[in-house]
């Protein structure tokens, strides 16, 4: 029997999926993936998250679907303030599992501007807020920010935990956001050998902190890249090569990391096994 999997962070519902995303729904579902989360990243598109979950619940055999509303960091010039009134209404209107994604992004210089920053971190804390309100769990974009990041985890008193999403910190900010509550997440980053400092992240935390992502169209494993000239578009099907880069990495058997794999997801997004 194979493994079951679940892809904590996908966006399955952009335009790189509406040619095939049935397709891929089905080959996803017939490789393990039980579950995925559609993550939102700007208001405009939260009602697509919405019809994506509806479209793939009515298909027969896909994964099921989960949602996670949110205001991602990267795209704060397009963010408003009823953006965040949009949000607040769609956790009061729709079964969401987490806010996310959210969190802090100076990757671009332009991002590391005293006032670009701040209005991370204000939208990011007003989020937070809103997570705490509905007691949801959070779905962490960091990018060069890990210490601001963990401040304001500190400084809100978040308890509700959640997934470090795509995580590229060291080994011990990966141990600050365990002792807060969070999972690790873990992508096709794991296939790359080059990726020598998440190869020690997770082999200095172990499997019980971890949780597996694609984070599609994005993160492409290494093994399913057809071009290096051009990106391959990755989906929720190519989760199993993530859990066999984990494994190897690991050094343990696939079928018992993907078991242990699953109940962290379960106790993170606090749903029931």
């Amino acid at each position: 029997m194979q493994p079951r999997l679940f892809d904590t962070h996908t966006h399955f519902d952009v335009p790189d999926f509406d040619i095939d995303r049935e397709l891929l729904a089905y080959q996803a579902k017939a490789v393990g993936v039980e579950a995925l989360v559609l993550i939102g990243f700007v208001a405009s598109r939260f009602s697509d998250l919405l019809n994506t979950q509806q479209f793939l619940t009515h298909l027969s055999e896909a994964p099921q679907v989960y949602l996670a509303p949110g205001l991602h960091p990267f795209y704060i010039e397009q963010h408003r303030s009823e953006h965040l009134q949009q949000l607040e209404s769609f956790l009061q209107q729709h079964n969401c599992i987490a806010v996310g994604e959210i969190g802090l992004d100076t990757f671009l210089a332009e991002h590391k501007q005293p006032e670009l920053f701040a209005q991370q971190q204000d939208y990011f804390q007003q989020q937070l807020e809103l997570a705490m309100h509905y007691q949801k769990p959070v779905l962490l974009h960091i990018r060069k920010a890990h210490a601001e990041t963990l401040a304001l985890l500190k400084k809100q008193k978040f308890q509700f935990g959640g997934i470090a999403h795509a995580f590229s910190g060291g080994v011990e900010e990966a141990k600050a956001f365990i002792k807060l509550g969070f999972k690790i997440g873990v992508t096709g980053q794991i296939t790359n050998p080059n990726a020598k400092k998440l190869h020690r992240v997770v082999q200095e935390i172990g499997a019980e902190h971890l949780v597996l992502e694609t984070d599609c169209p994005d993160m492409t494993p290494l093994c399913c890249q057809i071009s290096t000239q051009q990106r391959t578009r990755n989906t929720p099907a190519n989760l199993p090569y993530v859990l066999k880069g984990l494994a190897q990495t690991l050094q343990c058997d696939e079928t018992d990391l993907a078991e242990q794999l699953w109940r962290n997801t379960q106790q993170s997004l606090r749903l029931q096994n």
